[in-house]
Formats: structure tokens, sequence, C-alpha cells
């Protein structure tokens, strides 16, 4: 794509189900290109957070009628309150927990970010999305975060981990 040509549209949307309306058909509709085409696109990269509010970035040359959708994460406590059925986060983390999650459960929040995570290994990225459900007041397979993180770091879990990968 050329660079002085090139319309950047920006959105948020509802992850599997935008649409042609604004702010995307506004956006992308002068460029000449098909807007079904984008929200086709759009779905489908943004599927996997079907119901939660993704930003998104059309990249659109309207010389070449190309473009390119960049799909932004949503954060890991929105994942996490999206999997435990709750719409917020527990007020006092110590005492209310709003739901449980199985390890599996993080698991898939870890794939749904791991393109963004700085960190190593699949391991610490897994104890990074526990310590976010430490926060929103959420245990894992019936415990505390912290006892899952300890768990981890005894190998517990290695063999359900041992094939996943950053």
């Amino acid at each position: 794509m050329s660079q002085k040509t090139k319309v950047i549209v920006k959105a948020l949307v509802t992850g599997g189900s935008a649409s042609g309306g604004p702010p995307i058909g506004t956006g992308v509709g002068p460029t000449g290109i098909n807007i079904k085409d984008v929200i086709d696109a759009v779905n489908e990269k943004t599927m996997i957070f079907k119901g939660l509010t993704v930003p998104i970035r059309i990249e659109c040359d309207p010389e070449t009628k190309l473009f390119e959708i960049f799909v932004e994460t949503p954060s890991t406590a929105s994942l996490l309150l999206k999997e435990s059925g709750a719409e917020k986060g527990s007020q006092n983390t110590g005492e209310d927990k709003i739901g449980n999650l199985t390890l599996d459960q993080i698991m898939n929040v870890v794939d749904a970010k791991k393109d963004i995570f700085l960190d190593k290994t699949y391991k610490i990225a897994i104890k990074t999305v526990l310590g976010t459900a430490l926060s929103v007041g959420v245990t894992v397979e019936g415990e505390n975060p912290k006892i899952i993180q300890k768990r981890l770091d005894n190998g517990e879990y290695d063999v359900k981990i041992k094939e996943k990968t950053l």
C-alpha cells in the first residue's frame, strides 16, 4: 500500500458481528473498497472475541482497492469476565468471588492474547493471566489463583501445557 493515499479507519466493533454502518461504512465507503468484503474480513478476524468490544484498525488504499485489518486484543480482565460469565469484577476480591474458571479457560485467554504477550514462555503467560484473575475476583479450579501459580511452578500442569507455545 502506498503511504500517501492510505486511509485509516479506526473502530470499536463487537467481535464477530460488525456491520456496514458507521463507523466502518462511513470510513471505508469513500475509498471505493467493497464494504461487504471489509465487514466479512473484520467479522472473520474478530470471531474469537465474539460478544466483546474489540478495537480494530482498517488500512485502505483507494488506488489499489486493497485493505488490511488489524485487530487489537481486549483486555485480559475483559476476557476473564467473559469466560466467567460475569459483567464486572469483584469490588472486594479478598472476600467476594465472581466466578470460578478451569485451567483450560485460563489457557483460552492466554491463546487469545498470545500475540501481544511479552512473556517468554506459555507457563509465564498463564501465571500473568492468573494474576489478573486474582485481581478481578475469579477462582481457578476452585482455588485462589496464587495456589495455581505455585502448582505451575511445581510442574503439576506441565503435561497439560507442554504442547503450548507463545
